[in-house]
């Protein structure tokens, strides 16, 4: 009867082990990102300059996090992200380049361009970095005649 008993605790026992991971699996975790500065000064450069600037990018959440889509919001500026999924803990980068030149030759002054990453974190969709550059007239060439 003891052994019975124990046989049948065992038994329910493992059940209950396996009803808790099927849970905590349908469960999951969450992804969550932390860009390493989500706005910055690209600083001062000359009408015709492409600059290019690298941020880290972390998941510190406990599930694996997608980047779904990089856009921008000028023409002026591209950015990707490598790798597009980032496992919990892991690092990925964010490569932004500025194209000062874009807009004409005589463009100059302070700009703000955006980078938008859309991302399957339910607290962050969406993660906006900022960046401004102020473009500089190049100087005017020396005759050498």
């Amino acid at each position: 009867m003891f052994v019975q008993r124990l046989l049948q605790m065992a038994r329910s026992s493992w059940v209950w082990v396996w009803v808790g991971l099927a849970f905590l699996a349908a469960c999951g975790g969450q992804p969550r990102i932390e860009v390493e500065v989500e706005r910055f000064d690209m600083g001062d450069m000359v009408n015709g300059a492409v600059v290019t600037r690298e941020l880290e990018i972390r998941n510190t959440g406990t599930a694996d996090l997608v980047i779904q889509q990089v856009t921008t919001s000028c023409s002026c500026t591209t950015a990707e992200v490598e790798p597009m999924v980032i496992p919990p803990g892991g690092t990925g980068r964010l490569r932004i380049t500025f194209d000062s030149g874009a807009h004409g030759p005589s463009l100059q002054g302070t700009l703000i361009r955006q980078v938008f990453l859309s991302t399957n974190d339910p607290e962050r969709p969406e993660v906006v970095v900022e960046f401004s550059a102020n473009v500089l007239v190049p100087a005017p060439a020396e005759d050498s005649g």
